[in-house]
């Protein structure tokens, strides 16, 4: 039991694995040199009706024929390459940075203290390899094309470290790299984890990383920058239902969403072993994956960040070094985890 002088009502993390937006450009395979920015167009369409609808439409054909004549007017955005483009060319740039002992806010001291040497010992032991080897992993698989990667004949990744005390560069073949484990012993990925692992393990060091990804998904094919959220559900039909990412008239994908994919490392959780599992998931302090409606990681369970961060901060001996992989990987990830002193 936590001794209430050694509780931190106010605690929070800055994140350390800070993406940008994620532009979009179309290309041939064979002169990818030569990118135009993709925009985004405006359909309006006419859809069915393809809603369950009330028993008493369905079993009447009179009520059914007049529900499906109603058109199912839409106003969508959407995004392709160009007529003579083969290729997807998605630019974004990743700052990895240091100090994950201090947190950005901590009004306890005695806590604090008692973090700091816990995450001091951890950096000391483990300095961040697993985590970095497996953010490598999913830099070079080229998971954060989410599903742009889906049907893609050529995937090639280009990385660079832009540092000016150490320049550096990568190109890996996403179509040789699995999503569903992290297993693979790569080379230039284990020298990239290297880079990343020591920028996350200094004090006030920093890594930036220019990466440029190339997708082969075919001429003239749809491609999908991220999906902004409708917050006004009128059903007015002069309104827009699906609204696309764009900046400055570039299609784009969100920061959030390339974090997502980056920090989807976690194999930890009981049910990664079960057979049909749903694969490594994003690091989240309950193991939520909002598409399929779960949390992976219940307090029930005491399988969730607070479970095991409480007694980690506190100067316990977690039962398995995953957990405190875990655990490492939530403040890499950051977030607002205050305790309340009540």
């Amino acid at each position: 039991m936590a001794k209430k002088e050694n509780i931190a009502s106010v605690l929070a993390f800055e994140k350390k694995l800070v993406p940008s937006d994620g532009y979009m450009y179309g290309t041939t395979w064979e002169e990818l040199e030569k990118a135009t920015p993709l925009t985004l167009q405006e359909k309006s369409v006419r859809g069915t009706i393809s809603n369950r609808l009330k028993k008493a439409i369905q079993n009447d054909p009179a009520k059914l024929n007049a529900e499906v004549e109603k058109p199912n007017l839409q106003r969508v955005d959407s995004c392709a390459l160009g007529t003579e483009q083969d290729t997807l060319k998605l630019h974004f740039t990743l700052k990895v940075l240091g100090g994950v002992e201090r947190p950005s806010a901590c009004n306890n001291a005695a806590f604090n203290q008692s973090y700091k040497a816990a995450a001091k010992g951890y950096i000391d032991s483990e300095g961040f390899r697993e985590l970095a080897r497996r953010y490598a992993m999913n830099i070079a698989n080229a998971r954060f094309l989410w599903r742009n990667r889906v049907g893609a004949e050529k995937i090639e990744v280009q990385v660079r470290a832009l540092n000016e005390d150490a320049p550096q560069q990568w190109t890996f073949d996403a179509t040789t790299l699995t999503t569903r484990h992290f297993d693979d012993d790569h080379a230039d990925i284990n020298e990239l984890a290297e880079r990343i692992a020591a920028a996350l393990s200094s004090g006030n060091g920093f890594l930036m990383l220019d990466i440029i990804c190339y997708a082969k998904v075919g001429k003239a094919q749809e491609v999908y920058p991220s999906e902004e959220l409708v917050l006004d559900k009128s059903n007015s039909k002069s309104k827009k239902s699906k609204i696309l990412y764009a900046v400055a008239d570039i299609a784009a994908m969100h920061s959030q969403k390339i974090g997502n994919a980056l920090r989807t490392i976690d194999t930890w959780y009981p049910d990664y072993k079960l057979e049909n599992s749903a694969g490594p998931i994003a690091i989240e302090p309950y193991g939520a994956v909002t598409n399929l409606g779960k949390a992976f990681r219940t307090p029930k369970d005491k399988q969730d960040f607070y479970t095991f961060f409480d007694k980690f901060a506190r100067g316990e001996v977690l039962e398995r070094k995953e957990d405190e992989h875990y655990v490492m990987a939530v403040l890499v990830r950051g977030g607002v985890f205050g305790e309340s002193d009540k």
